[in-house]
């Protein structure tokens, strides 16, 4: 299976990235799936109804949030109707929504997607993600009850990303992180065969602070404060910078992994 994950998606610029460009990403991977984290879509700050379908016509399978996601508050509602928006798995009971999506394809090849939210230096309240998914884990086996499991880790902190998939080596068919927009060099398959990067980067433009207009987190860096209460997405030039992996059907575990920046 041929799979695209595309970095945290930030604001307008992000959005017209993925008009502009994710063609080219088509034609260059030709994947199966394309999964999206989509928790910076709108104006840097969550995730909305009307970007989410946008998203979803431009060909892309499923979405994931992160720590955004109730920024927009409809999401509490709209994730309830359409299950392909994936929250953290390991929020406690009775929050919105689901942490995982069952991808059926028209050959009849399955992947499982789930987003874990890491819990070193969030500030949120959640469980503990590492029981989260291993015992959801418990009732599937790679190469027969799905062909493939894709995690993505939302998380600052690497030494914690780290962990996670090493816990998971073999298990799963990658785990890939988000949150920080910065992307790194570390794209690469462990030893018992997952795909794993610490974090695919953002999509959105590069002349920022994380995709953010620069002054307001200078001026809070600087002197404690922000000048605004919002920072505000850039508004130069995006790309989609993104991971593709490729697995066996068989055995659910990956044969390729490459980072990209288009």
């Amino acid at each position: 299976m041929k799979i695209i994950f595309i970095g945290d998606i930030v604001g307008k610029v992000g959005r017209e990235a993925i008009t502009l460009n994710l063609n080219q990403v088509k034609k260059k991977f030709n994947p199966d799936v394309i999964i999206a984290n989509a928790e910076n879509a709108c104006s840097g700050y969550g995730l909305s109804k009307k970007i989410a379908e946008e998203l979803f016509l431009q060909g892309i399978h499923v979405l994931t949030l992160g720590n955004h996601a109730w920024d927009q508050r409809e999401m509490l509602s709209y994730i309830e109707e359409c299950p392909k928006i994936v929250r953290a798995i390991n929020y406690p009971r009775g929050v919105p929504g689901k942490g995982e999506y069952k991808i059926v394809l028209e050959d009849g090849r399955s992947l499982i997607v789930i987003q874990a939210m890491l819990r070193l230096f969030m500030g949120i309240a959640l469980d503990d993600p590492f029981f989260a998914v291993f015992d959801r884990l418990k009732k599937e086996r790679l190469g027969n009850t799905c062909n493939g499991v894709f995690i993505d880790i939302h998380g600052e902190a690497t030494s914690e990303k780290n962990a996670f998939a090493h816990y998971f080596d073999g298990k799963v068919t990658a785990v890939i992180g988000t949150h920080t927009h910065v992307p790194s060099a570390d794209a690469r398959i462990l030893e018992k065969n997952t795909a794993y990067q610490t974090d695919a980067g953002m999509t959105g433009d590069y002349n920022s602070v994380i995709g953010f207009e620069k002054e307001n987190p200078i001026h809070g860096f600087l002197k404690g404060y922000r000048i605004e209460g919002r920072f505000k997405p850039a508004s130069g030039i995006g790309k989609i910078c993104g991971t593709f992996i490729e697995s066996d059907d068989n055995s659910g575990l990956a044969v390729n992994i490459e980072a990209f920046q288009i």
